[in-house]
């Protein structure tokens, strides 16, 4: 058992801490907003990963598998979503604007959002339980440990991502950098949903 949880440990650290939507996000919020102005979008993403995996896991993936429409809509939803947050970072002004112009930092329901309707959730999560639940005898047990495992191990993957901003925060103490860095997130980010259909 203890084997299959550190493969658990790995494979989800690996999808929590690689580039995507999320991460990206949270490293252009953390620049404007720092690590505890981003804790709301770290949480609600972590929170809405570790439900994935548990729905995932209790069959939600032989539904996919049977309609992949649904997965299309996923995939344009999230589409709109992303582009929607690619927007709001791209035109953020630095920390300093920001904040005196009261915006705010994501919520934890564009966490949540940002996180479930980002197809590359649902992949990792439909890999993860087919390699580490359905082949285990004792399934329930596995699945409630690797779901509980991929909260927590979002929760640290997003908020290196987010730490990384805060330290950028300081390197780029400059206003006009911060844009500069916020433009670069904001098309980063689009081109990830660009990706999503090529």
């Amino acid at each position: 058992m203890l084997s299959v949880i550190i493969s658990m440990i790995i494979f989800a650290f690996v999808g929590a801490a690689s580039p995507g939507p999320v991460n990206i996000i949270a490293i252009s919020s953390s620049l404007s907003f720092g690590y505890r102005g981003t804790l709301a979008h770290i949480t609600g993403a972590s929170i809405c990963y570790g439900l994935i995996v548990a729905v995932v896991g209790l069959g939600l993936n032989q539904l996919l598998l049977r309609y992949p429409q649904f997965n299309q809509g996923v995939k344009y939803l999230g589409a709109v979503f992303l582009l929607y947050m690619s927007y709001r970072i791209a035109v953020a002004k630095g920390a300093e604007k920001m904040q005196a112009s009261h915006h705010h930092a994501p919520s934890i329901l564009q966490g949540a959002l940002s996180q479930g309707l980002n197809p590359k959730a649902w992949l990792v999560a439909m890999s993860g339980v087919s390699l580490f639940v359905s082949t285990q005898e004792a399934a329930p047990l596995y699945l409630m440990i690797f779901s509980v495992l991929s909260l927590v191990i979002c929760f640290i993957g997003i908020s290196l991502w987010a730490l990384a901003g805060q330290l950028l925060r300081q390197l780029l103490s400059e206003q006009r950098y911060q844009v500069i860095f916020n433009r670069l997130m904001g098309l980063l980010l689009s081109l990830s949903v660009v990706a999503m259909f090529v």
